[in-house]
């Protein structure tokens, strides 16, 4: 049984390795781009929430401006981020070269076309918004579920290439998050249940299992390769992240309807949701376990390496955040947070604590491995620190917010009043969102170092020599 990560790339030609490279690099830049635009109009809609009579016009309103921030952050930053991070995963993971690099380039170029075919129209006010994060009229949607399609093929074809029999378990989890988002934008397209209480059912599935199906396993991926790469040393236990892997595959998929408390869908599936939540328990305090274990005893090492401090963070908002999602399915307190400010930090602490910050722990620490370039520690430090307190503001803010709105619609109160009392926490939420979207400048100029800039560590060639003996 495999228990650490291969890489025997001695016998990869510098064509190969260079072509992996130019791929991880092009999926990082385009990623980058999409998070400085899609965060920009995020910090307008923090803002807008304060002073809504602040940039009029169609063009401008929340109606199109919240779906623009959504769909790019989830389709354009983290779709193409995790991506390439997962073709340099099972390359490197599997010691061989990427199965086609033509289709690595085509699936790069589907992707930025249906992020921004779907930007615009959505800003012209073409919308199919019968269901969050699918929001991009149906001919879009195709062009996302082609580069899904692309995606997968590559992966599949480059770990059937892999020089060890076994399967690492980021490859399971990355092949795995493809195919599920693929059948998800199957299910989200075809027109048979998208009316009526199908419809509202289809909601639940889509957008739940977009973050859960689609962008938690990659970035668990990415986490189980370069958690081992970094600390040098195997994860903690084999076994145990692919029992996390089938538990969660086994629990996931029908949680969604947990959204949908109190709604005319049969209170059957709303119960099964919520049974399905609290068991959803298993695989993600197993996965956290398998992680935190890992880092057992290297405190020191955590402290002195912020790509590992990122991905820390994103471990343990994947635990905590998870774990009140559990309680979040719960009647009892639905009746408090349903419809309120709170989910939105909730999604803010999984979306961005889990996958943001695993995603930037996988750059900062695979990308210099690449391209033989690192980021300075101050602009590591600076986008570390001001990403984190954002976040903690933000999601605070709105938490606390959310839960006072909530408590006083329970109680009665006019719905004005519950805008008054969230006016503090609002202002909350636009000092957190502005120094997220200062630390996603910094993390742009950091890119461009790992990149394009000066200061090369070495060679590319021989950094992979260097990896290949802390393997």
């Amino acid at each position: 049984m495999q228990t650490e990560v291969t890489a025997r790339h001695s016998d990869l030609s510098e064509k190969d390795n260079r072509a992996l490279i130019s791929v991880f690099s092009a999926y990082t830049v385009t990623a980058t781009l999409w998070l400085l635009f899609a965060t920009g109009v995020g910090l307008l809609i923090a803002f807008k929430f304060g002073a809504p009579e602040f940039g009029p016009g169609a063009w401008l309103t929340f109606g199109r401006l919240r779906p623009i921030h959504t769909n790019a952050t989830f389709y354009g930053f983290a779709s193409i981020a995790l991506v390439g991070l997962g073709y340099y995963v099972a390359a490197r993971s599997c010691g061989t070269k990427l199965y086609n690099a033509t289709l690595a380039w085509t699936g790069l170029v589907l992707f930025n076309v249906a992020a921004l075919a779907g930007t615009v129209a959505l800003d012209l006010g073409y919308i199919d918004g019968d269901l969050e994060y699918r929001e991009w009229p149906w001919w879009i949607r195709l062009i996302f579920l082609a580069a899904l399609v692309v995606t997968a093929w590559n992966l599949i074809g480059t770990v059937a290439r892999r020089s060890n029999a076994d399967i690492y378990l980021s490859n399971w989890y990355i092949i795995g998050g493809t195919l599920w988002a693929a059948i998800i934008s199957v299910v989200a397209i075809v027109p048979w249940y998208q009316y009526g209480l199908g419809q509202v059912a289809v909601s639940g599935f889509y957008m739940h299992n977009a973050v859960g199906m689609w962008f938690t396993p990659l970035a668990l991926g990415v986490i189980y390769y370069s958690l081992p790469k970094l600390l040098n040393r195997p994860i903690y236990s084999y076994a145990l992240g692919v029992f996390a892997f089938w538990t969660n595959l086994l629990f996931y998929p029908i949680i969604g309807a947990h959204h949908f408390e109190f709604s005319p869908l049969p209170w059957w599936l709303q119960t099964i949701a919520i049974v399905f939540s609290v068991a959803m328990l298993v695989p993600v305090w197993g996965g956290s376990s398998n992680f935190l274990l890992t880092m057992r005893g290297r405190i020191r090492d955590l402290i002195h390496s912020y790509p590992l401090m990122f991905i820390f963070v994103g471990v343990m908002s994947y635990l905590i955040g998870s774990t009140q999602g559990t309680l979040e399915a719960f009647r009892s307190l639905q009746q408090v947070w349903h419809l309120t400010d709170f989910t939105v930090g909730h999604s803010h602490l999984t979306m961005y604590g889990i996958i943001a910050f695993a995603i930037w722990g996988g750059i900062y620490g695979l990308l210099p491995l690449a391209t033989g370039k690192k980021a300075g520690h101050l602009g590591m430090a600076l986008h570390f620190w001001m990403a984190l307190v954002g976040c903690f503001i933000y999601v605070t803010s709105l938490s606390i917010g959310g839960t006072i709105q909530g408590l006083d619609w329970m109680h009665g109160l006019p719905f004005i009043q519950s805008v008054i009392d969230m006016q503090s926490y609002y202002v909350g939420r636009g000092v957190g969102g502005l120094l997220m979207f200062l630390s996603h400048i910094v993390f742009g100029w950091n890119v461009w170092r790992m990149c394009y800039g000066p200061g090369a560590v070495a060679s590319p060639l021989q950094s992979l020599r260097a990896e290949e003996s802390v393997a």
